[in-house]
């Protein structure tokens, strides 16, 4: 998978996996990232799909419908990439904190509902659940920051309800923050997420 590695002035700290929405690439988050935590290593990566020319992490049948077959094999795949990347670039496989935004987010929390070990947390903004009618592992110590639009057309509130309860009931830690906005990221939900992050990790 095309990505960035940038080592950070703290070892000890959580490597953070950036993971961009629909169109993006693996530059976008960065400067996020850099406010969440600028010590910390960066592993940002770029989606495998192309939809109309625009990256993307897995594919989809239509606007919120997911291809699930796609979304597990590259669910699998994203999982496998940093096992990889962990022995590669020499880092803790158990300290990896995702940063997602929209489709981003959904391949964060596809992690979370497919592997107990993926992530040691994550930080989604405007995500949807990816799979329903599954049994997930059990996250007890994952701890996870939703952000979510109380007017965001593509991602009606009840997503990031429901993805809540089914987080929290696998024994994940889960904090919600809501921003009367649409389905764009704010600096008001990324300064949330920075404070969530410093007091988790």
């Amino acid at each position: 998978m095309k990505h960035i590695f940038k080592q950070g002035k703290n070892l000890e700290k959580p490597v953070l996996l950036l993971l961009h929405g629909t169109g993006g690439d693996e530059n976008d988050l960065i400067p996020l990232a850099e406010i969440v935590d600028p010590d910390a290593s960066i592993l940002s990566v770029r989606g495998n799909i192309l939809e109309n020319g625009m990256p993307r992490f897995f594919r989809r049948l239509a606007e919120g419908v997911f291809d699930e077959e796609d979304l597990i094999f590259r669910t699998n795949e994203l999982n496998q990439f940093l096992d990889d990347a962990a022995k590669e670039f020499n880092f803790d496989r158990q300290n990896i904190v995702a940063i997602g935004y929209s489709n981003g987010a959904n391949i964060a929390a596809s992690l979370l509902f497919h592997f107990s070990g993926a992530l040691k947390g994550a930080i989604l903004h405007h995500p949807m659940v990816p799979r329903r009618g599954i049994d997930l592992p059990n996250l007890e110590g994952a701890k996870v920051f939703i952000a979510a639009g109380t007017n965001d057309p593509i991602c009606p509130q009840q997503e990031s309800i429901e993805l809540q309860s089914l987080l929290e009931e696998a024994n994940a830690s889960v904090s919600v923050h809501w921003e009367d906005r649409g389905h764009q990221l704010t600096m008001g939900e990324v300064k949330a997420a920075q404070q969530w992050y410093q007091s988790n990790f």
